[in-house]
């Protein structure tokens, strides 16, 4: 454990991370600005567009919205459908900091995006252990997610929204405390002002969710949901993996443990895999 915890906290230093890590003890929550390259960015955004139009079975003007019904919906395993998404996901920062919540065994649980247009509902304020994760919720983080912003975020533009130091809370919010419309906005909630290519990570114990889009036009984002080992992923990564991602990945073990090459079960009929058995965690960092 204390080799682990080494090696994460050599890295934070390294990339000059204390500060992130300070706020994600206080707050439950960080925002590093300028992650992505622009590049980036628009290679996200025209595959997360081909998707919905795949669907949809029409254009949508992302300037604004026209093409689209409005609302939001969840467009779900995104990590195949573009090489940028593996790039994205092993970003060195944000890696460090889901690495620092999560362990150098964590899991990859899905990549995919709250495509918004004008209108719908809010995503009420939830905690990311609502997966079957019962209460009191540990103090560690169990689940962590990594928020990056594709378009502008702002409230009218329906942004993410985080509550500072939920999650201390250890539980989910009441009925009360999830609204985000009207008089009934938890006043605690707290909108995060985003520019393309910034992004925001969480301790899995943290209220969030996101704003209507008051206006035209298309928010965009790329979620990264990440869990510790022993939790159930929400995509099957494991033995799924494309031969040609494998192949880009050949020498990258970290790529290979976030999509579940490392994991000891389940089993088959030959029983369990010794090797694998000897190297699971021990420790929050391991």
């Amino acid at each position: 454990m204390t080799a682990a915890m080494d090696r994460v906290m050599d890295t934070i230093d390294k990339l000059d991370l204390k500060e992130h890590i300070a706020e994600l003890e206080v707050n439950g929550f960080t925002t590093i600005k300028g992650v992505l390259s622009e590049a980036q960015i628009e290679l996200a955004k025209q595959a997360i567009t081909a998707r919905v139009e795949e669907k949809s079975g029409k254009p949508v003007d992302l300037e604004t919205g026209e093409g689209y019904e409005g609302g939001w919906h969840y467009v779900p395993h995104l990590l195949y459908d573009d090489k940028v998404f593996e790039d994205i996901l092993m970003e060195p920062k944000p890696l460090a900091l889901l690495t620092y919540l999560l362990g150098e065994s964590c899991l990859l649980s899905s990549v995919g995006c709250h495509f918004k247009g004008q209108g719908g509902e809010p995503l009420l304020l939830h905690s990311d252990n609502a997966n079957g994760l019962p209460q009191p919720f540990p103090s560690y983080a169990q689940i962590a997610n990594i928020n990056y912003a594709l378009s502008h975020y702002s409230k009218e533009e329906g942004a993410l929204v985080m509550v500072p130091g939920s999650h201390r809370y250890a539980r989910h919010p009441r009925p009360e405390e999830t609204q985000l419309t009207g008089d009934a906005i938890n006043p605690e909630a707290v909108a995060m002002d985003l520019a393309p290519g910034d992004c925001v990570i969480w301790h899995g114990n943290t209220w969030h969710g996101s704003f209507a889009r008051e206006i035209p036009g298309i928010r965009m984002n790329l979620a990264m949901y990440c869990c510790r080992q022993y939790i159930q992923t929400q995509e099957q990564h494991q033995g799924n993996v494309p031969q040609e991602v494998l192949d880009r990945h050949t020498n990258d073990e970290r790529f290979q443990v976030l999509l579940g090459a490392k994991l000891p079960y389940p089993w088959n009929k030959a029983g369990p895999k010794a090797g694998l058995l000897a190297k699971s965690p021990r420790g929050l960092f391991d």
